[in-house]
């Protein structure tokens, strides 16, 4: 053993260093459930415990699949607008490719990659929203209220003698998918294999077949256009300079499917739910008015139909705060809670929401929602025929008894029972006749007198085209939709008396997994 003059003697206590001790290690974070009924009965009061992280906290939006939530409004717009610091390409979430959250994970078919604008960065982004942004810019509003309508009046008419209904199985489920096959220039026949088949993946009945029905019909459906282009959402897509191939079109037709259906479905019904449980609201329709817009805003303040979406991924180890975000962790930002943030308040008194529309939950930056104009109005227009048809609507149940569906994602209600005085259904006057011509037998083809009457379709044919008739006409930018007018009169009182495919998302999101 070598001894160097200035070292201490071995073994003398005097001179002995003092143990090392071991660096101060962070608790481990505790990640909150957002998922199961307690979540979902309120989950107000857990965005309230998540702000004492800060601006963001961790949560787990599955078993097993961890994120950050981010809770408050500067941070989510951060999130929102900062492209090159937060991504959308799930091909950068960590734990989904080194395999610790496994690919049947029920969020995963909400998350994963696809080739579309929602999941896109860059340059492929700009191509798709493009195309996508100019596609939508040509509906005309007009037209589109009309589809509404007529699809609305087509539903009621299925409830109206009976004096009860669920407003989300009966009305506000159905009602996007009939005014997406009418945008989409469905014939007859086409759409109602596309209403049967997301019907199946929603509701989970023989889920492989309608995944199979779905990818069938609109494959056809793509190739009619590409041989028949007409006035429709499809055929503007098709004719965009981005040149889309018919996959990726798929994949376009997914994404505007999702969310113009589930959240669609939720806006119109959880306004319902206000509008008829609301003193705030009712009052006013007992008043002799509509407030639609308002409870609109109320709802897309307090309860918007995606509360928690958004998912980003750091490309390097970043913070928000003093939280700190680690590269290819999930960041999810809560439009719910940013809305609800308390640096927003200023004073106002509750219900003052109206006509401020500075929400988050359309999004914002570069990925905010494409058709939020057209959604607006096709809510409105929902929620407005039914208060025409059925002027003495209410609840069949309290308010507070409704039951909301659990999940990550949505703000949904399991069912809205509903009660009025029956009506009677509405009696279409019969068609002209032309001189020369025999009246025809309801349901037989024109052309074809004497064979047997066909059943009519789901969705009431479209009278006009959705926008520009000129299909291949140059793409010229388009203004905004501009809001559309949304209260009436109300009308006299009625009478007394295996691989998950792209289309699996949509059924695992309306299911609330």
């Amino acid at each position: 053993m070598t001894f160097r003059p200035d070292a201490p003697p071995p073994g003398c206590p005097a001179h002995q260093a003092p143990p090392t001790a071991p660096p101060p290690q962070a608790p481990p974070a505790t990640y909150t459930p957002l998922y199961g009924p307690d979540f979902a009965a309120d989950p107000h009061a857990v965005y309230q415990r998540l702000r004492q992280h800060g601006p963001a906290a961790p949560v787990e939006l599955a078993p097993r699949v961890r994120a950050v939530l981010v809770t408050d409004y500067r941070a989510a717009l951060e999130v929102l607008r900062s492209p090159g610091r937060f991504v959308k390409d799930a091909r950068h979430w960590r734990a989904l490719a080194d395999g610790r959250v496994e690919a049947d994970n029920p969020v995963v078919p909400m998350m994963a990659y696809r080739p579309n604008c929602l999941f896109s960065d860059g340059d492929h982004h700009r191509r798709y929203r493009q195309a996508v942004d100019d596609s939508l810019a040509r509906i005309d509003p007009n037209a589109l209220r009309g589809y509404v309508e007529r699809s609305a009046d087509s539903l009621i008419d299925r409830f109206t003698a009976l004096g009860e209904a669920d407003l989300l199985g009966s009305y506000a489920k159905t009602l996007p998918l009939l005014v997406f096959q009418q945008l989409f220039g469905c014939p007859p026949e086409l759409g109602d294999r596309l209403v049967e088949g997301f019907s199946g993946i929603f509701d989970g009945v023989e889920a492989e077949r309608a995944d199979a029905l779905i990818t069938s019909s609109l494959l056809e459906l793509i190739a009619l256009k590409r041989r028949q282009p007409g006035a429709d959402v499809i055929s503007w897509l098709m004719a965009h300079p981005a040149r889309l191939s018919d996959e990726e079109m798929l994949h376009q037709l997914v994404v505007l499917i999702g969310a113009g259906t589930e959240p669609q479905q939720n806006l119109i019904a959880n306004a319902l739910r206000l509008l008829l449980s609301d003193d705030r609201f009712a009052g006013d329709l007992a008043g002799g008015s509509l407030p639609v817009d308002d409870a609109l805003d109320e709802v897309l303040w307090l309860d918007p139909p995606m509360a928690n979406y958004a998912v980003h991924y750091p490309l390097a180890d970043d913070a928000l705060g003093d939280v700190p975000l680690r590269a290819g962790e999930p960041v999810v930002v809560s439009f719910a809670a940013a809305n609800t943030d308390p640096a927003l308040r200023t004073g106002q008194p509750a219900g003052s929401r109206a006509g401020n529309r500075a929400h988050l939950a359309w999004s914002a930056g570069p990925h905010h929602c494409p058709a939020k104009d057209p959604a607006r109005l096709i809510a409105a227009a929902a929620v407005e025929r039914l208060l025409d048809r059925l002027p003495d609507l209410e609840l069949a149940v309290p308010a507070d008894r409704l039951v909301w569906r659990p999940g990550p994602f949505h703000r949904a209600l399991t069912a809205l029972p509903v009660r009025f005085p029956p009506l009677p259904v509405p009696v279409p006057a019969p068609p002209p006749v032309h001189p020369g011509m025999a009246p025809r037998h309801p349901g037989m083809s024109p052309q074809h007198p004497g064979m047997s009457p066909h059943p009519q379709p789901s969705a009431p044919t479209p009278a006009e085209p959705p926008g520009d008739r000129r299909w291949t006409a140059p793409h010229a930018p388009s203004p905004s939709i501009p809001p559309a007018v949304t209260s009436t009169a109300r009308p006299p009182a009625s009478a007394p008396s295996g691989k998950r495919s792209a289309w699996s998302s949509l059924g695992a999101w309306w299911r609330g997994q």
